[in-house]
């Protein structure tokens, strides 16, 4: 990799922070919690589908052979310190994909003891690190007391978790996650994460496809049918302080779908008598996209026609997706932009959703 100094701020609303082993948490662990990680090893939904190339960038792994994305010191010293990162925002590779675990009870005390380790091992590292907590959202109830106890913490600015999941998000049984969420100020973030392993449903709309390649390409439609739910459950009604995040699912499926639910929501809005405008303006108002991976046509000028479609420089936010293979490289991205759009995009937009200094 290499970087530049003289360039615009960068936040990065998307960088993997993991684990040296899954006994980074034991301490962190209430009982019998630890006891039956001791036994048995952490648990977690595992990811359905294998990428052939791995999921981490080959240069990023840590000198001292610590996994990568383990190491805060290497990661401050080989992409947040060189590429001039004001706030790098940490989203766990390890935790995310655990809610696709059945133990309800388990899942709620790794989520309780990565928050902690996160708090105490991370964070103190450097101001430029901020952290998404997680969360289990198979118990809503227990997951708004996991918020209530983190959420005031200064450095946590998001509750994180899997886009995958057995119902839509907008769903009532999950509402009090989100009361909680707004009860904090912190938005509500979705990630890929074990789409269609342990409980969650099938990461297509038409079932399991065959590889990852397959995988990767479809996530978009798990991001798709989160948002409609979010949209038509009237969550945004419901809650208006209340904010969501669709991160690493992709952009430019965005206008299409919102030209269709505008359209069929003024034929059929007696199905949704508590929204009182139109979707994508709830939409416009509460939601967040990240930049990676950002699609990529031949023609550059189809993606900035994309980009006019939309509210694109006011609901994107950079993400890098650093230390994964896909990595974006702040210094090369969205090139093209007018030097404003691309101000709001890489710092401000987050800077402002975040409460940033």
């Amino acid at each position: 990799m290499t970087a530049k100094t003289d360039r615009l701020p960068v936040i990065d609303c998307d960088v993997h922070n993991t684990f040296r082993s899954g006994r980074d948490l034991i301490p962190y662990l209430d009982e019998p919690w630890r006891s039956y990680a001791l036994t048995s090893g952490m648990p977690g939904a595992g990811l359905p589908y294998a990428s052939p190339i791995g999921n981490k960038r080959k240069d990023a792994n840590p000198p001292n052979g610590l996994p990568v994305g383990s190491d805060p010191e290497f990661m401050l010293s080989h992409y947040v310190e060189p590429f001039g990162v004001e706030y790098a925002m940490l989203c766990s590779d390890s935790v995310i994909g655990v809610s696709g675990f059945a133990d309800v009870d388990y899942v709620a005390a790794v989520c309780r003891a990565y928050n902690d380790y996160l708090i105490a091992e991370w964070l103190p590292k450097s101001p430029k690190f901020k952290g998404y907590m997680c969360i289990g959202t198979q118990d809503p109830e227990q997951a708004a007391r996991e918020i209530d106890r983190i959420g005031p913490h200064p450095d946590i600015v998001a509750v994180c978790v899997s886009g995958g999941s057995p119902r839509p998000y907008g769903q009532r049984f999950y509402h009090p996650i989100y009361e909680a969420c707004a009860r904090h100020g912190l938005p509500f973030l979705m990630h890929p994460g074990s789409e269609g392993a342990g409980i969650y449903s099938a990461p297509t709309a038409v079932g399991y496809v065959s590889n990852y390649l397959q995988w990767h390409t479809c996530l978009p439609q798990t991001f798709m049918a989160h948002l409609v739910s979010f949209v038509c459950e009237g969550v945004f009604e419901k809650y208006p302080d209340f904010r969501v995040i669709l991160c690493e699912g992709g952009i430019t499926w965005l206008p299409p779908l919102l030209w269709r639910l505008d359209k069929n929501f003024k034929a059929l809005r007696t199905s949704t008598p508590w929204l009182k405008r139109l979707p994508s303006e709830y939409v416009r108002d509460h939601c967040f996209m990240t930049t990676q991976p950002i699609e990529e046509p031949d023609n550059p000028k189809h993606l900035e026609q994309m980009f006019e479609m939309f509210d694109a420089e006011n609901m994107l936010l950079f993400s890098s997706d650093y230390p994964h293979w896909d990595f974006d490289d702040p210094t090369k991205i969205l090139s093209r932009l007018p030097l404003e759009k691309k101000r709001k995009i890489f710092s401000e937009n987050a800077r402002r959703l975040f409460r940033l200094p």
